[in-house]
This record gives C-alpha cells, sequence and structure tokens, in this order.
C-alpha cells in the first residue's frame, strides 16, 4: 500500500499575499497536487493532508524568529490553497487532516502510526517547501523505513537553489525516487 502526504499547501505558503508566500512556483502545483490526489483517492489510497499550525508570537517554538508569522491556528492563512480546499472539503470524510508543529511532518505527530496501522510502506511527497518541510518529512520518512517517493512536478520553494539542491539530495544521497508525470 502507499500514500499521498501533501505537505503545507496552505494560503500562507502559496496565495500571492501569503505570510511566507512561495508565490508563483506553489501555485503552479495546484493543478498537478489536485490530480494526484484524485488518483490517490480513486486507487482506495491514504491521503493525509499534513498541515503547520503555529500559536501567535509563541516564545517556545523553534521556528519564532526564524520566519514571520504563519500558518497560525484560526486564521485563513492555514486554509489550504485554491482547488485543493475544495478536494478536502469533498473527500472530509476520507483525507486525513494532521496538524504539525515542525518541519516532519513524523516529529511529534502519530503519522507513522497512522501509517503502518494500514500496512503503507510506500509514501509520495507533495507540497512546499521541497527544501525544508518536503525535505524533513522526506528525511524522517527514510529513517522509518518507508520507500519515499517525490513528485518533482508538485513540490515548490520560495529558494529556488533550495529547490534544485533538495531533489538532487532526496535521489543521489538517500536512493529516494524522485519522478515527474
Amino acid at each position: 500500500m502507499k500514500s499521498l502526504i501533501v505537505i503545507d499547501y496552505t494560503n500562507d505558503f502559496v496565495a500571492p499575499d501569503g505570510a511566507l508566500t512561495c508565490k508563483e512556483p506553489g501555485q503552479a502545483i495546484e493543478g498537478r497536487i489536485g490530480e494526484l490526489i484524485r488518483d490517490f483517492l480513486a486507487e482506495g489510497d491514504f491521503v493525509v493532508m499534513a498541515v503547520d499550525a503555529h500559536k501567535e508570537q509563541d516564545p517556545y517554538h523553534p521556528e519564532t524568529g526564524l520566519y514571520p508569522p504563519h500558518n497560525i491556528i484560526g486564521t485563513s492563512g492555514r486554509n489550504l490553497y485554491g482547488s485543493i480546499q475544495g478536494i478536502y472539503e469533498e473527500f472530509e470524510d476520507t483525507i486525513y487532516w494532521m496538524d504539525k508543529t515542525r518541519y516532519s511532518a513524523f516529529q511529534g505527530t502519530d503519522l507513522a502510526l497512522q501509517l503502518r496501522a494500514r500496512g503503507i510502506s510506500e509514501i509520495h511527497l507533495v507540497g512546499v517547501c521541497t527544501d525544508i518541510c518536503v525535505l524533513h518529512t522526506a528525511i524522517e520518512g527514510f529513517y522509518h523505513g518507508f520507500r519515499v517517493v517525490i513528485h518533482e512536478d508538485a513540490v515548490a520553494s520560495f529558494n529556488p537553489v533550495g529547490h534544485e539542491w533538495a531533489l538532487g539530495h532526496f535521489q543521489h544521497q538517500l536512493g529516494m525516487a524522485v519522478v515527474k508525470k
């Protein structure tokens, strides 16, 4: 079995006026992410929305001070971007929503337990940012023993150099599959 994990595809990370937005690179992958969600659901696979969740001005969070406030609980910045919000609402009973408070979707969450309970051995990652949350989720998934697949045409970053570096790192240092449609 396999799972699709959609990482941080929210207004704050993707919308033109988002607090920490990838802008056009993030917006350009919307259609592909939607297509992958629908394909995985049609095949009966487990789809996860791993969504960054922050408290405003949390003095104990390691990202406070590194980035402007983003994905604040209770704000529209945490809504999924564009058509992905509608897809989630359509399949809300099937898609697993998971708040995360660190870069990795595994850190401090029940993601590994949810995947293991379903007999999943392969995870497919899409979303933003390639060189931050996608990277850390991929590495931790690798250490949990999952086969990790990165969809190059469905990840983006606000840092083009970091994006390209991460894609190479996935493939050459971690032996992950980096695929395109």
